[in-house]
């Protein structure tokens, strides 16, 4: 695998992460959301990745990340009855977003370790590909 990979591999890396990111912010935007059903509230989001493989210049096998699609959890939300609420349906009840904030707390610490984990990978093959071309001096 050369160097050219890796750079490669990181910044897939990190565009999966940064997908990954968005994704979790617009879970915590949405955690108070509230609807007057089930149907009406905003259900967390995950992204689902998945490997992308590929042939080499040399015929080693490099891989990628790739977002295959963004998926809505199936947990339901809380319900509670509230009829004084502006949005409580015909018997009371308010319906809240299933989003668990510490889980995309937790989530989102995670992601941005792996952003900066690939930015490191970056940041070293980078730093041995400028001593291989020093060697040649």
């Amino acid at each position: 695998m050369s160097l050219f990979n890796i750079f490669n591999i990181a910044s897939s890396g990190m565009s999966a992460q940064s997908v990954r990111l968005n994704v979790t912010a617009s879970n915590l935007a949405n955690a108070d959301s509230v609807g007057g059903s089930k149907g009406e509230i905003y259900r967390a989001r995950q992204p689902v990745f998945a490997t992308v493989m590929q042939e080499a210049q040399n015929g080693m096998p490099a891989g990628s990340v790739e977002v295959k699609a963004i998926v809505e959890t199936q947990t339901e939300g809380r319900e509670e009855y509230n009829p004084s609420h502006p949005m409580a349906n015909d018997k009371g009840y308010v319906y809240h977003s299933n989003v668990d904030p510490m889980s995309e707390m937790a989530n989102m610490i995670s992601a941005s370790r792996s952003y900066q984990n690939n930015v490191e990978v970056a940041n070293t093959s980078k730093q041995l590909l400028l001593q291989t071309l020093r060697l040649g001096k």
